[in-house]
């Protein structure tokens, strides 16, 4: 179990293994009984790679109400900076995926818990073969109960570990997420398919990052972040009255949501995690993965705005990061932050 502590104005240090995970490993598709005894071994399973830097995009396309699928890549454009790009990259669903679950264990949510472990350890089997999971709990600290892995059963031993105590650190925990799991969002290598889900049920109370720098840091990587906020009792009855309500909590989470190409939820009950876990599981589950090479390949640090257009049908509403901030992985990985202990 790693546990980070915040440490004002003191570099972060990461240790580079951090990012380099084991390798997957290679298991059998599913054959049938009958036949399982004469099936010949397995032929190795194609690894998705980039020889060059590239700039991988998860796209969700909708008709407005409901998620499109069976589109091919001529459906597809991608502009930077008002420049359209030469996609290089195109996959519908065969490309593995990372998605790690961010619990908030504060403790306002020590009646919550059994009900959260439930839905939790539901949304994580939607994992396959391939795909990785993580499990993260935050209060005032930010604790890795599992690092990736496609061990199934682990990841649930790790949930069902999650123990409500302590104060609301949000913006450290997504800090920290990005930091240990985020890859790059222009890199060499392989590409995956990254997602975070946080589950949240109040307002950051004990953070020492600032909201600006979570956005700034996932400018810089290809993670989908899906925000779960869990209404209080008081918000629903203001939701529901007559009077306009601004939560500055709330708006944040809508836009780091829109920045990274995800949604944000906002259930009024915590009986209604089931049904957002499996939203976004069908989501991920209809995302194409798209990569391309930067016409300007210059690191400059500079935000390049990203378009997605679909040219299948006018009513289709393509869905992905607004852009990346053009540096190269070791500015995406650097900086002030949470330390490691």
């Amino acid at each position: 179990m790693r546990k980070f502590a915040i440490v004002p104005a003191v570099a972060l240090v990461l240790s580079v293994t951090a990012f380099a995970q084991d390798p997957i490993p290679q298991l059998p598709p599913p054959q049938d009984p009958e036949s399982r005894a004469e099936a010949p071994a397995p032929a190795p399973q194609t690894k998705f790679r980039s020889g060059t830097s590239m700039v991988a995009l998860n796209v969700t396309v909708t008709d407005g109400r409901k998620l499109v699928t069976g589109l091919t890549q001529d459906h597809f454009e991608v502009y930077e900076d008002g420049v359209r790009q030469q996609v290089r990259f195109f996959e519908a669903r065969s490309v593995p995926m990372d998605v790690i679950l961010l619990l908030d264990t504060s403790s306002s949510m020590r009646e919550k818990m059994p009900i959260v472990h439930e839905a939790a350890r539901g949304f994580m089997r939607l994992l396959r073969q391939n795909d990785r999971g993580a499990v993260v709990a935050f209060n005032e600290k930010v604790t890795v109960l599992q690092e990736l892995t496609s061990d199934t059963a682990a990841i649930e031993r790790a949930i069902g570990s999650a123990e409500a105590k302590g104060s609301t650190a949000l913006h450290n925990a997504l800090y920290v997420a990005l930091k240990q799991f985020g890859r790059p969002a222009s890199g060499d290598g392989e590409i995956r398919r990254q997602a975070i889900a946080v589950l949240s049920d109040g307002e950051d109370t004990s953070s020492v990052v600032a909201f600006d720098d979570v956005v700034a840091l996932a400018r810089k990587t290809g993670v989908s972040i899906y925000p779960i906020a869990l209404q209080s009792q008081f918000a629903a009855l203001r939701a529901a009255s007559d009077r306009r309500y601004f939560s500055e909590s709330d708006h944040a989470m809508r836009t780091l949501a829109k920045e990274t190409g995800a949604q944000a939820f906002f259930p009024t009950t915590v009986h209604d995690l089931r049904g957002v876990y499996a939203s976004i599981a069908e989501e991920l589950e209809a995302q194409y993965s798209i990569a391309y090479s930067p016409s300007n390949s210059r690191a400059d640090g500079r935000f390049r705005r990203i378009i997605v257009r679909v040219t299948a049908d006018p009513t289709y509403r393509p869905r992905a990061r607004a852009g990346y901030t053009a540096e190269g992985y070791r500015a995406a990985v650097d900086g002030a932050g949470p330390q490691l202990r």
